[in-house]
């Protein structure tokens, strides 16, 4: 999924300079973004305050929308560099189109994994004829500098390994929880979870005390740490816990991200992940003027242009508040 803002500004984020290094329960308001003509996301990260968790460095949730009679996602063609793009939902179907030639219809549940690495473009939209509701999450991992200049690719995982407990299922999408592992092509010590709470269900997973987290609600009323996590909403929980409680007062998703604190000082803008205000805008000008970024074949309209810059040079400083 693009980030479609027209005003996108340059983010520095990771480095540890921000890290919170103890348990903590921070709530991160969504800021409401406008994705294309017919759908709305909640975005949590990057967020006032908390640039990233672990290396994940974008999470929208959209949904559930019903679209029956709209067109759904509609999103053009557009690139990508330095990071993975996980697309996830939970109702609904979405089709994906790459410069790759890759062709997926993924579903809830699913994994649809792209690795954009130095350069892809894709194009992502609501089949048609589609479901009626439309209800998912998408995020975006950074990649460290030694993997981020590989040759693109995509995954589509229809079969992931869970962890399961009294009233609990947790999917494990990308990296490893309680020994179960993502066939998810990682390249940082990272975990990515969807949890399926029973009402009423009580439960405490294990965590990394080296891994910084977050918890994403997609639905449902549920507890997290003792604190409630309203749907699009996502607390913050800090490093330095080796279990987490979760307790469910209806039937309830969630959304578990960790990993270890991303090192590196990165430039985020736009749909690039670069280490310098003149990375980002090369990237800029191969997408409008160049053919590094390939050319994403079937989708019925014209690519998303790239919006303006901001004016002045910025440079990786570590994560900002």
């Amino acid at each position: 999924m693009s980030n479609l803002d027209r005003q996108a500004p340059l983010s520095v984020c990771g480095g540890r300079g921000f890290v919170v290094a103890e348990p903590v329960r921070e709530l991160l308001t969504p800021r409401r973004v406008r994705l294309g003509e017919s759908a709305e996301v909640r975005r949590l990260l990057p967020n006032l305050g908390r640039r990233m968790v672990g290396a994940w460095a974008f999470v929208d949730h959209y949904g559930p929308d019903d679209i029956a009679d709209e067109p759904g996602m509609q999103v053009p063609p557009h690139p990508h560099m330095g990071l993975q793009t996980v697309s996830w939902l939970h109702d609904g179907e979405v089709l994906h189109r790459d410069s790759l030639g890759s062709l997926r219809t993924i579903r809830p549940r699913e994994l649809g994994l792209m690795t954009s690495g130095r350069a892809i473009s894709h194009s992502e939209e609501s089949p048609k004829p589609h479901a009626r509701f439309l209800h998912g999450a998408q995020l975006w991992v950074a990649l460290p500098d030694a993997h981020r200049h590989v040759e693109p690719h995509f995954q589509h995982h229809t079969d992931l390994p869970a962890v399961t407990a009294p009233g609990l299922t947790a999917t494990v999408i990308l990296g490893e929880l309680d020994g179960a592992a993502s066939p998810g092509t990682a390249y940082t010590p990272i975990v990515g979870a969807d949890i399926a709470l029973d009402a009423g269900a009580e439960a405490r997973l294990p965590m990394d005390p080296d891994f910084e987290y977050a918890v994403l609600s997609m639905s449902g009323e549920a507890e997290v740490d003792g604190v409630p996590v309203l749907p699009g909403s996502m607390l913050y929980l800090g490093c330095g816990r080796t279990e987490l409680p979760l307790r469910a007062a209806s039937d309830a998703g969630l959304m578990l991200l960790g990993g270890e604190p991303f090192e590196e000082e990165i430039v985020m803008w736009w749909n690039f992940v670069g280490r310098s205000h003149g990375e980002v805008e090369a990237a800029r000008l191969d997408w409008m003027e160049g053919t590094r970024f390939g050319v994403v074949r079937g989708y019925d309209g014209a690519r998303l242009p790239a919006p303006a810059l901001p004016p002045g040079a910025l440079k990786p400083r570590g994560r900002v508040r």
